[in-house]
């Protein structure tokens, strides 16, 4: 099956499943999907969506970002949870050269793991919930917040870190859609920072390799900040994994 889900106006659906874990299982396909602003589904892209049987997506933006760009059609039918988890807003299209792009990547996924614990420990409990899927979480770009969400679940599943990272750069083969799609929605503007539409492999490496030091890893991380048990990881690998 393929990972990536072909859009007209969505430039980063993608199906978490195929991952193997380091016990041998695999992680299910058509239950965990990742993607940027669903705001955006309509038309032939709204019926494909629909075709996936999605029951549940997880909104990872902000309610400013959704007052302004809307939020997954209302005709879909699925269960909607708005989960901002990052709390420090950052403009990335204010930034300049000097920001460097996989050190402010990197700094920024931890801001969101410390700051956002309540919110991310609901979004795996949705994740987890028997019968829950099909489920979407996404953010603006579905690369920052998505991507961070992303790697925990996957770490949580048991899938390598190696992949792990690399599902996080797979984003990376959507920054030239995302950066045509600003560039049209802003006219006489121009982007000065390098790194913006980014999604740098060694920034959730760096990230990951924080967990580690502080937490012995993911599960760690999750167990002490975010209260998962034992319980809901095993509701997460039943819901997810498969032999």
């Amino acid at each position: 099956m393929g990972r990536h889900m072909a859009f007209e106006r969505l430039h980063n659906f993608r199906d978490l499943g195929g991952y193997r874990t380091a016990e041998g299982r695999t992680v299910r396909w058509g239950r965990l999907y990742r993607s940027d602003a669903l705001s955006k589904l309509g038309g032939a892209d709204l019926e494909r969506f629909t075709g996936l049987g999605v029951r549940t997506v997880i909104d990872l933006r902000y309610p400013f970002e959704i007052e302004a760009k809307g939020r997954v059609p209302e005709s879909t039918g699925v269960v909607y949870h708005n989960l901002s988890i990052e709390h420090r807003p950052y403009d990335q299209t204010a930034f300049g050269p000097e920001v460097e792009t996989t050190a402010f990547y990197a700094r920024l996924h931890a801001e969101v793991a410390a700051d956002g614990v309540k919110e991310l420990a609901r979004a795996l409990e949705l994740i987890a919930a028997e019968g829950g899927g099909p489920l979407v979480f996404h953010c603006a770009a579905g690369k920052d917040r998505t991507g961070l969400l992303a790697a925990l679940v996957l770490g949580l599943l048991g899938v390598p870190e190696e992949d792990i990272v690399a599902d996080y750069a797979l984003s990376e083969l959507a920054t030239a859609r995302l950066l045509a799609d600003w560039t049209a929605a802003n006219p006489g503007r121009s982007l000065r920072w390098p790194g913006w539409g980014r999604a740098p492999a060694d920034a959730i490496r760096i990230f990951l390799a924080g967990l580690a030091a502080e937490h012995g890893g993911v599960e760690g991380y999750a167990r002490a900040r975010l209260g998962t048990d034992d319980a809901l990881i095993t509701a997460l690998r039943e819901a997810l994994l498969t032999d």
